[in-house]
């Protein structure tokens, strides 16, 4: 059975039979996990287990981890800064804000494979504009050059851990002030103030970035639909100019900036044929079984390719604690996390 297009959620730490059965469905590829599916590292460990049993070849099991507001699993794991606490360290000195990003890249995706999740969508490559509260502080820096540098960086700590890595919000969620989780952002720059956002997306990429997240987020100079949504954005932009070969996941379809372009089958469809990989719909289950079943055919060869090379690998989680990589960059984590972080909404993608 191959990997179907669709990333689904669950309610609690262990799955129900009718979730069983959901994941046996062909159209499902993905499982995104989040605060409420987390009780301990054993637990999760066990649920991923699960998860992965299930199907062949297993099923992605995803979280958002990126640190600071967003960070999904937290007792039993470290407490994970910012990343703007990163671009920070950068702006002081540059090669120890490099060592910095690629060592909590690292630290994130060891914890995470350690208890068998394949991917954090990480790092978040938006620019920090100073505009955007719901991107804020999870940005690196406001110099495109130097989210570049870093999220390079943080992405190739990522895969020293064996995860890949997903650039987000492409192709920028930083110069807008509305949030996509509750309405749809509109950027009215022109093409050549854009080109900024893009920077760190044709530095990763030139360096392996397995996948991106697209936002829903209209750029009318571009396309009257969401980036999302919009065959301009992701065959045009980022696979034609940017030369992009991996995995594009769409950000969550349940979510405001995607509603107003029709029910959840209709946006499925135009995100599918906008190039998207993978169609997250979370915290609706009934829009969940309304597109599976809507979608009809065996998934596209290329595409699951795509997703089965996201699959993590290298966990070795008995070794983890007495790695002095882990000892270490566990220490630099706590250097910059000396208060608790603003809560991010706990059940959304982010």
């Amino acid at each position: 059975m191959t990997l179907g297009p669709v990333m689904v959620d669950l309610a609690g730490i262990a799955l129900e039979p009718v979730e069983r059965e959901m994941l046996r469905h062909p159209q499902v590829g993905c499982v995104i996990l989040f605060t409420r599916n987390y009780e301990s590292p054993e637990q999760v460990a066990r649920l991923t287990a699960e998860i992965h049993g299930i199907r062949s070849p297993p099923l992605l099991v995803a979280v958002d981890q990126e640190g600071g507001r967003v960070q999904r699993f937290r007792a039993g794991f470290t407490r994970l800064p910012a990343l703007r606490e990163v671009g920070r360290r950068y702006g002081a000195d540059r090669g120890e804000g490099l060592t910095l990003a690629r060592e909590l890249g690292w630290l994130m995706a060891a914890e995470l494979r350690g208890v068998g999740v394949d991917m954090s969508f990480a790092p978040c490559i938006d620019i920090d504009y100073g505009v955007s509260r719901a991107i804020g502080d999870r940005a690196l820096h406001p110099d495109p050059a130097a989210v570049a540098d870093l999220g390079v960086a943080y992405m190739l700590g990522m895969r020293d851990a064996g995860m890949a890595a997903t650039g987000k919000h492409f192709p920028g969620h930083g110069a807008v002030a509305a949030d996509s989780h509750v309405a749809l952002p509109v950027d009215r720059r022109e093409w050549p103030d854009i080109e900024a956002d893009l920077q760190p997306y044709r530095r990763l990429i030139a360096n392996g970035l397995p996948a991106v997240m697209v936002a829903h987020i209209v750029f009318p100079s571009v396309d009257e639909k969401p980036a999302s949504l919009s065959r301009a954005w992701i065959h045009g932009v980022l696979r034609g100019e940017l030369g992009f070969q991996g995995a594009v996941f769409a950000d969550d379809l349940s979510m405001a900036g995607a509603a107003a372009f029709g029910d959840i089958t209709v946006r499925a469809t135009l995100a599918r044929e906008a190039g998207c990989d993978v169609l997250p719909v979370c915290n609706d289950r009934q829009a969940v079984e309304t597109l599976l079943e809507s979608l009809h055919g065996a998934p596209d060869p290329v595409s699951r390719m795509r997703m089965v090379r996201l699959h993590g690998r290298d966990a070795d989680p008995q070794s983890l604690a007495a790695n002095p990589r882990w000892q270490s960059a566990v220490a630099a984590a706590r250097e910059l996390t000396d208060r608790p972080p603003l809560e991010l909404d706990g059940e959304r993608p982010a």
